[in-house]
């Protein structure tokens, strides 16, 4: 748990009282358009991006899955290609959440891209995901696959498998614009926006997000797309001078 205590609290009593307090915040209603077979969720500190991601947890059906797949980007570590979490279990502070080992090692089997290293799999990206999953889905499994360089269209297969599990649900985990103004990072996160919502690859090569050939991989092989909420740091910061963009949406 490399960012328990930074990202997010250390203490699982610490963590429940933001998710009641995400929770308090009154929203126009949100009715989800269709059965979500995917959510894209931010991963910043919970101060900034902590509502956006729970939002979608909490919309969507928790009991219809099995396992959550994490597809998300490496931050500290260069390197080609693709690697699976071969572990038994991903701790957290509210307890471990068992991986599904079988499953993680048949997709590793299946696809040559993906491989495991075992010092890839420390992101932040999956870490701040995993107390929702532990709140909203105790009884799930995850699988944590963190890519580097890449090609998006590589990962399309891959994609493609798991978004016709009916039990698996995906998460892309990605933040948008980084340090840019307050005007700026709206409009270059419109062009995110813009292409999650209307499923549009060329809007994508226009957008700012550091996980952006997850976005491309999921865009790709999507059918449908509902945007559920975007804001900035500023929201949280009052800074307009330098801003994250932070978006969830569901995926079917």
């Amino acid at each position: 748990m490399s960012v328990a205590g930074s990202f997010y609290p250390n203490s699982c009593k610490l963590i429940e009282e933001y998710i009641k307090e995400f929770n308090r915040v009154k929203v126009d209603k949100i009715k989800l358009q269709f059965d979500p077979k995917a959510i894209i969720v931010p991963h910043a500190g919970y101060i900034y991006s902590g509502f956006t991601a729970n939002l979608v947890y909490k919309l969507i059906d928790k009991k219809k899955f099995k396992r959550v797949v994490i597809l998300e980007p490496s931050h500290h570590f260069y390197f080609k290609g693709a690697s699976v979490g071969l572990y038994n279990n991903y701790n957290t502070p509210c307890g471990a959440i068992p991986i599904d080992l079988e499953y993680s090692e048949e997709l590793v089997k299946r696809y040559k891209l993906l491989i495991h290293i075992d010092n890839m799999h420390h992101e932040h990206s999956t870490e701040v995901q995993a107390p929702f999953i532990k709140h909203y889905m105790p009884k799930t499994k995850i699988v944590e696959i963190v890519y580097g360089d890449i090609d998006y269209k590589d990962l399309i297969p891959i994609l493609k498998n798991i978004f016709d599990n009916k039990d698996t649900l995906l998460v892309i985990s990605s933040d948008l614009s980084h340090f840019h103004t307050l005007e700026e990072a709206n409009r270059v996160d419109s062009l995110c926006i813009g292409g999650i919502k209307n499923l549009d690859i060329r809007l994508l090569n226009h957008c700012e997000a550091c996980g952006l050939i997850g976005l491309k991989a999921i865009v790709s092989i999507a059918q449908k797309s509902q945007v559920i909420d975007y804001r900035t740091s500023y929201d949280r910061s009052r800074d307009s001078k330098s801003v994250v963009g932070y978006l969830s949406a569901i995926i079917g």
